[in-house]
C-alpha cells in the first residue's frame, strides 16, 4: 500500500648472477696477501708456529698440483648480506607501479632526475598535475616521513600535508596526489608489519593493507596479490557470529568451489577461499567505484536514467543467481558496487556467497538486526513455510526506490510504527518533492515489487519485461557496459 503526498604491489624480482671461480692457490694468495698486510699495518711480523705441509711446499715453490685447478665458486666465499626494504609503496591505479624502499630517501615526481619517474603512461589524465618534484619519502631511524614538495599537494589519508611540510607515515597510509581523491599509493611498513594473525598460506600468496568497508557479517579489506600487485577485497567473516545449529554440517570450502563457477559481468568474481578455526578468509575482485549507498547518499538521489541502468544489471544479475538455486537474502546499497565513478558504469552484486557459505538460521538472525530490506515474509512466515526468491524482488524493490527517492521507504521517520511493522503492511510514502520527476512507468515498477504477498509480487522475469526497462533492454544488447548477460548455468 503506497502513498503519493504533496509537497512536504609491482613485487622486485630476485635477479640470479652466474660467479666466476678461483683455484684453490688463488684463493690461498689472496688470504696470505691478506694476512700479510694486516701483519704490516700491526707493525708486526708473523710465522708458522707448525709444521710445513706438501701442498704448501709445492705451492711455495711453484709448482701446482692437480688439485690445485679445480675452481671453486664463489658462492662458496660469504658475501655480504642484501639489505632489505624498509617500506613499500603499492599503487592504488593502474599505471604505477609498486617501489621497495631501501634508500634513506627517495623523491617522486616528473623530473627524469627522481628516483621514481611519473611518465604520461602513469595518469595522462593528472600528469600535468603532478610536479617535477612531487614529494620526497624518507626514514629517519623506523618511522618514515612524506615531505610535500609540490604545487597541487600530497595528501596523507586525506589530509593535506602543505608545501615544504612533512607528516609520519604509519602503516597502511594511503598517498593522494594533487586530488583528495586522486589515490595513487598505499605505504607497507615493513619494519613493523605483522599479518601473522592470517593463514600461513593466505600470507604466502597476498599482502593485506587496510579496512576498505564493514558489516555485520565481519569486514573488507584490501589486499594485494603478491606476485603481481593487483588489487583484491578480502572479506573476513568471524565464525562466532554463526553459530552451528547443527541442523547441518556444511562443507565451506564445497560451497566455495561452487562459487568459483559463478560467471556472470554482473556479479562480483569469487577467487580465492581460505579458513581458519575462527574466521573464513573470501578473496573476491575488486571494483574501485565503491557502494551504492555512497553514490546515493552524495547525489541524493540518482537521475532515473542511471538509476534504471544499474537497477537492470541488478535484475540481470540476481535472474542468473535465482537460475543457479541461489537466493541472495541481503540485497541492499551496500551489497551494490560500482565499477567506477562515472554514472555510466558496470554495477555488480556481491555478498551472494555468504547465503551459501553461513548456515541459514544464523544468517537470517544476524540479518534480522538490520530489516529494512527485507521482505515481509521473512518476518511472518520464516519459521512456519519459510521463504523463496520472491524475498530478492522486494529487496530490489526496496534499492529501486532509494535510488529513485533518495531515502528508503522503510523508515521509523516515515510512517507509523516500527520498521518490522511499516514492512509487514506494505505501508510506504512517495514524497511529491522528491517523485514528480520520476515517470509513472518507474513509480509503477516499484510498487509491484513492494506487494507485501509474495504470490502477487512481480517476479524478476516479470520486472525485465515491464514497459519501463524495455528500451534499457534493446540498448544493453550493444552496449559494452554489459554483455553476455546470458551465460550458461553452473555445470
Amino acid at each position: 500500500m503506497s502513498e503519493e503526498i504533496p509537497n512536504e604491489e609491482q613485487p622486485q624480482c630476485s635477479q640470479s648472477s652466474q660467479g666466476s671461480t678461483l683455484s684453490p692457490s688463488q684463493a690461498r694468495s689472496q688470504s696470505q696477501s691478506q694476512s700479510q698486510s694486516q701483519s704490516q699495518s700491526q707493525g708486526g711480523s708473523s710465522s708458522s708456529s707448525g709444521p710445513t705441509s706438501a701442498s704448501q711446499s709445492s705451492s711455495g715453490s711453484g709448482t701446482l698440483s692437480s688439485v690445485d685447478t679445480l675452481p671453486v665458486p664463489l658462492s662458496s666465499v660469504p658475501e655480504e648480506p642484501q639489505p632489505q626494504p624498509w617500506g613499500r609503496l603499492l599503487p592504488m591505479k593502474q599505471g604505477f607501479r609498486a617501489h621497495d624502499c631501501v634508500e634513506e630517501e627517495y623523491l617522486f615526481g616528473r623530473e627524469s632526475s627522481c628516483h621514481y619517474v611519473f611518465g604520461a603512461s602513469s595518469d595522462r589524465k593528472r600528469i600535468q598535475q603532478y610536479s617535477k618534484k612531487h614529494f620526497r619519502l624518507y626514514r629517519e631511524g623506523t618511522i618514515a616521513y612524506v615531505e610535500d614538495l609540490s604545487n597541487n599537494g600530497t595528501f596523507v589519508d586525506g589530509k593535506l600535508i602543505g608545501r615544504k611540510k612533512v607528516l609520519p607515515l604509519v602503516n597502511n597510509a594511503v598517498l593522494s596526489l594533487a586530488e583528495e581523491r586522486n589515490q595513487v599509493f598505499v605505504f607497507i611498513d615493513l619494519m613493523t608489519d605483522k599479518q601473522s594473525s592470517f593463514p600461513k598460506d593466505f600470507e604466502d600468496k597476498y599482502l593485506v593493507s587496510r579496512r576498505i568497508g564493514t558489516g555485520v557479517c565481519g569486514e573488507v579489506m584490501l589486499a594485494f596479490e603478491r606476485a603481481t600487485c593487483r588489487k583484491v577485497a578480502v572479506k573476513i567473516i568471524y565464525k562466532k557470529n554463526f553459530p552451528s545449529e547443527g541442523t547441518a554440517t556444511r562443507n565451506a570450502q564445497r560451497e566455495i568451489e561452487i562459487l568459483r563457477k559463478i560467471d556472470h559481468p554482473c556479479l562480483i568474481r569469487t577467487e580465492d577461499f581460505y579458513q581458519t578455526d575462527d574466521c573464513y578468509y573470501i578473496v573476491l575482485e575488486l571494483m574501485e567505484g565503491g557502494e551504492l549507498f555512497y553514490r546515493v547518499k552524495s547525489q541524493q538521489q540518482l537521475k532515473e536514467g542511471v538509476a534504471k541502468l544499474y537497477f537492470y544489471q541488478m535484475l540481470r544479475a540476481v535472474e542468473y543467481l535465482h537460475r543457479n538455486g541461489i537466493i541472495h537474502r541481503d540485497l541492499k546499497p551496500d551489497n551494490i558496487l560500482l565499477g567506477s565513478q562515472d554514472d555510466i558504469c558496470l554495477v555488480k552484486v556481491t555478498d551472494f556467497n555468504q547465503s551459501r557459505i553461513l548456515e541459514e538460521a544464523a544468517l537470517m538472525r544476524t540479518l534480522c538486526g538490520t530489516p529494512s530490506y527485507l521482505a515481509p515474509e521473512v518476518f511472518t512466515h520464516a519459521v512456519t513455510t519459510g521463504y523463496g526468491i520472491a524475498v530478492d524482488a522486494w529487496s530490489l524493490g526496496v534499492l529501486l526506490f532509494v535510488c529513485l527517492g533518495g531515502y528508503p521507504p522503510f523508515h521509523e521517520n516515515f510512517g507509523k510504527g516500527s520498521v518490522r511493522d511499516q514492512i509487514v503492511q506494505g505501508e510506504f510514502i512517495m514524497l511529491q518533492s522528491k517523485w514528480r520527476h520520476v515517470s509513472n512507468q518507474a513509480k509503477d515498477m516499484v510498487r509491484k515489487l513492494l506487494v507485501v504477498d509474495p504470490s502477487q509480487r512481480m517476479t524478476i522475469e516479470e520486472a525485465l519485461q515491464h514497459p519501463w526497462l524495455q528500451v534499457m533492454m534493446s540498448h544493453a544488447h550493444n552496449d559494452v557496459i554489459i554483455t553476455s548477460t546470458c551465460r550458461n548455468g553452473i555445470e
